[in-house]
């Protein structure tokens, strides 16, 4: 990330072989383009695999422009590369298994995460901008529509663009704070709470309902017994 300081805290889950080799990789390597990935470790790169085009990437391909015509233009050395005096203080931290979540993305700035519903939908209630990088086709491709369409993150795949992209949110405190605006707007925070009060009203309603028809049912059967014993009663009275 040019000239950005930053804590990239990747969420490994309960890939231990992922969090490890992220402790240990040489960043300065990778930044350099001298890094290179084992084939057998391409299961843990989602990038490495072919991933669908999703419409309005092919629409903002054609539209978006170059990060130098957005004054972004990033300033390098003599070879092309990112200068030493130019580069950003960031650290990498390989997390496992998260049960705290919550907490982590109301601390976080940016969430670069696939299309996932229950994550996006996590994000907008804290006001999270959100960076989708892949998504399941068919039945996520609607979820980036939603990130999209509400103003709240972008689509991006390629994990250069990832990069670029990141770091030009993270210089614009002006966009950030507009797509935070966003989802917040977008977000229902409540919404568990709600879906529990409506669970809980449809069964008290319910439980009442039933309660009066089986009292409803027990007064018919009542009167009716009365009836029969008063029949009974007069059928005695006149035999005698």
């Amino acid at each position: 990330l040019g000239g950005v300081d930053a804590t990239i805290c990747v969420v490994c889950g309960r890939n231990e072989k992922l969090k490890d080799d992220l402790q240990v990789r040489d960043w300065d390597a990778v930044l350099y383009g001298e890094y290179r990935q084992d084939s057998s470790d391409l299961f843990c790169n989602p990038s490495s695999l072919e991933q669908p085009a999703h419409p309005k990437l092919l629409l903002q391909q054609q539209e978006q422009p170059t990060p130098e015509a957005a004054g972004h233009e990033e300033k390098k050395d003599d070879d092309g590369l990112i200068g030493d005096s130019m580069r950003g203080n960031v650290t990498v931290q390989g997390l496992g298994f998260v049960t705290r979540m919550a907490e982590y993305m109301v601390a976080a700035t940016v969430l670069v995460t696939k299309a996932g519903p229950g994550t996006i939908a996590e994000a907008s209630a804290v006001g999270l901008p959100v960076l989708l990088t892949s998504f399941l086709p068919g039945q996520e491709a609607g979820n980036v529509d939603f990130v999209l369409d509400n103003g709240f993150g972008d689509f991006c795949q390629d994990p250069i663009q990832i990069g670029q992209t990141v770091s030009q949110w993270l210089q614009n405190q002006s966009s950030l704070d507009k797509m935070s605006v966003k989802a917040r707007q977008t977000g229902h925070p409540d919404a568990a709470a709600e879906i529990v009060l409506d669970i809980g009203s449809a069964t008290q309603e319910w439980m009442d309902s039933n309660e009066k028809e089986q009292q409803q049912q027990d007064l018919s059967s009542s009167s009716s017994s009365s009836s029969f014993a008063m029949v009974d009663g007069i059928s005695e009275f006149i035999v005698d």
